[in-house]
């Protein structure tokens, strides 16, 4: 698949999901991601999803859902576990307002994510170290298949600031686990089915204690 074919692809699979499509601009960047995503991929086992298409279809078009339904006022976004900087570069390619950080303690992984944040000229950060870590809080903070997703989800919660959201990227099977795990005082959104699955789904919450 040729980079004009990839876009139109792209595009298409947008519109056919009830998203926008995305502009020359955006659409371009996407490409050098998907490129550089093979590359690197062939290395080091970023993802299952090994060919175009199917990074296109799967991740490509979830992240970018995931980028337009992100509530306004988001200013900074820690991409919990990032792995191949997924959600988190598409919403920093979306959503140029956003400050995301992208937060990979496996030092390959993380190398990509700089590679990557470099060569698109994005407007993010890495942290090669575990979220956890982290001594600071965000307006939203993204999980998608991330080992261990309880612990993760429990872990993540603490990094939420005052009027923010947990995003969670999961399956309707996973759901109600991964509620319970990020503790009481959390009000959830109905889940909002992903593009290309019957199963996977975004749920949003907002801890209701800290709601401004």
């Amino acid at each position: 698949m040729g980079a004009r074919s990839a876009s139109l692809r792209l595009n298409a699979l947008l519109m056919a999901a009830d998203l926008e499509p995305l502009n020359s601009e955006t659409l371009n960047r996407m490409e050098e991601y998907v490129s550089l995503f093979i590359r690197w991929n062939a290395r080091l086992n970023l993802s299952a999803v090994r060919g175009e298409e199917g990074i296109i279809s799967r991740h490509l078009v979830e992240s970018i859902a995931v980028a337009n339904v992100l509530p306004h006022g988001i200013t900074t976004l820690l991409d919990f576990g990032s792995g191949a900087g997924l959600p988190g570069i598409p919403i920093a390619l979306c959503r140029p307002e956003i400050a995301v950080t992208l937060a990979e303690s496996q030092g390959k992984k993380a190398a990509f994510l700089q590679e990557a944040v470099r060569t698109l000229g994005i407007a993010a950060m890495v942290e090669a170290k575990r979220a956890e870590a982290l001594k600071k809080t965000f307006d939203c903070v993204t999980l998608r298949a991330v080992d261990k997703m309880p612990k993760a989800v429990t872990a993540a919660a603490k990094l939420v600031a005052p009027g923010g959201w947990l995003a969670l990227m999961t399956t309707t099977a996973e759901r109600q686990q991964l509620e319970e795990a990020a503790g009481v005082g959390i009000q959830w959104s109905e889940p909002q089915q992903l593009p290309g699955s019957e199963s996977r789904i975004l749920v949003l919450g907002q801890p209701i204690s800290l709601r401004a």
